[in-house]
């Protein structure tokens, strides 16, 4: 009996968000943080999990029975509803998945705050799709929906444009970043807003809206290009600036500069669902930590300290 294991690379959105879901090319990068998931083959009959934190805690357990994965026991409900969720989707798309098996002991560890909004949720479809060998874009839509491009970061080690065509997933590896940082990496922070942000309550209003998402996602996608070309960090900020407009008056909501940061020398963008999670935000290593820390931002993290490249 092997024991096998899994690892899955978190994940950010610069562009392109909300309008990713309507074909719009998207920016996105994996992170440094991600999520590994470990299996034991045991002679038990029953699947035992563990949920670990940054800092090896135990947040979250429970016991299932291996042939019908049904609950036996958990320290919290809704959270074990959802691994069921998943691991019964994968049997659906496997076919052979858990089939004859006597039981393991499975162990899921983050390397980020839960709270970051990283991916705990892609990062773990994606390693459960390696376990069971199936689709994770498929066992994702199945389950957690969204656009997918946090399955694409969980799976690639390089900066990638994002598309959805006709529904289905298009991914192009950004080389520009092979052998160096971004030309502007010294001025490009990642500041935490202390909350988690809904992405599916988010996206729920998005949708409710009366927007021109063919035009909405022509505009944004020309704005991810600019800005990965970008050599000048002048014409990076302008760019921040229109895509910032664009989405607020597409969403009917004010930027995260204009409601928390207006007096910031810099540019500043959400990532994702916006209202929480990180931010992005130019800069420099003198003033920009000191700026949002006084604010009460303590989580500043540098694009090196935040990127897989």
């Amino acid at each position: 009996m092997i024991q096998q294991e899994f690892y899955s690379n978190g994940k950010l959105l610069l562009t392109g968000e909300y309008a990713v879901l309507n074909g719009a090319e998207a920016w996105a990068m994996p992170t440094k943080f991600g999520q590994s998931l470990k299996i034991q083959p045991k002679n038990r009959q029953n699947i035992v999990w563990r949920s670990l934190d940054e800092n090896d805690k135990l947040w979250f357990e429970c016991e299932l029975k291996i042939d019908s994965l049904r609950l036996l026991s958990t320290s919290d409900e809704k959270i074990a509803k959802s691994v069921v969720t998943l691991l019964k989707q994968a049997q659906k798309l496997s076919g052979q998945f858990l089939a004859n098996a006597k039981g393991f002991e499975v162990e899921a560890k983050l390397t980020f705050p839960k709270d970051w909004g990283l991916g705990s949720s892609s990062t773990l479809i994606n390693n459960i799709a390696q376990w069971a060998d199936v689709d994770a874009f498929k066992l994702s839509a199945a389950t957690f929906g969204g656009s997918g491009y946090d399955i694409a970061c969980a799976r690639h080690d390089k900066h990638i444009l994002y598309k959805l065509e006709q529904g289905f997933p298009t991914v192009m590896e950004i080389n520009k970043f092979d052998q160096n940082l971004h030309p502007l990496a010294s001025n490009i922070f990642f500041i935490h807003l202390n909350k988690k942000q809904n992405s599916r309550q988010a996206i729920e209003n998005y949708q409710n809206r009366k927007i021109d998402t063919m035009k909405l996602a022509i505009e944004l996608s020309r704005i991810s290009r600019f800005m990965i070309d970008a050599d000048d960090l002048d014409y990076f900020e302008s760019q921040i600036q229109r895509h910032e407009k664009i989405v607020s008056d597409a969403l009917g909501i004010p930027s995260v500069k204009e409601r928390l940061f207006s007096d910031y020398f810099g540019a500043v963008k959400s990532l994702g669902a916006w209202g929480g999670d990180f931010i992005m935000a130019t800069g420099t290593n003198e003033k920009t930590p000191e700026y949002f820390k006084s604010k009460g931002f303590d989580t500043v993290l540098s694009f090196e300290e935040m990127v897989l490249q």
